[in-house]
């Protein structure tokens, strides 16, 4: 019987919407003032999800605990206050939208998950809006 575990974990960052590609004006059009320079800041929420068969003996798919330690050691301990354009080296050359992050995040953490197989990640900037990734 397969069933989905969720963690939950918290970061707040910063960071500009922007492409380099396009113009000023191009930049403002499409991302509004999420493109000004200086940049700005969320309270991000991450909720990482695993599905797996219940360990009979257990009864988890894998220890809560453990996942929240590769979340924390792979993930929120390297973005945590933070610019995401500017001082994460994974997120180099990457528009640091909430759907890019779940990508990364989900590249990042999908290898390093023991038990079970990641089944989605979520990433909230706002407790309305979040994206969701399912490799």
């Amino acid at each position: 019987m397969m069933v989905l575990l969720t963690r939950k974990e918290h970061f707040c960052a910063s960071h500009r919407l922007y492409n380099p590609k396009f113009s000023d004006g191009q930049n403002l059009r499409i991302y509004g003032k999420c493109a000004y320079p200086n940049g700005h800041g969320h309270n991000y929420e991450l909720d990482v999800t695993v599905a797996g068969e219940v360990d009979p003996e257990t009864g988890m798919i894998l220890d809560l605990k453990e996942l929240s330690d590769i979340i924390k050691k792979e993930i929120t301990d390297k973005v945590d206050h933070k610019h995401l354009n500017m001082d994460i080296d994974f997120l180099r050359d990457v528009i640091p939208t909430a759907e890019n992050l779940a990508i990364v995040f989900w590249n990042i953490l999908a290898p390093k998950i023991p038990k079970g197989k990641l089944y989605s990640l979520r990433v909230y900037e706002t407790p309305t809006n979040y994206a969701e990734y399912r490799g």
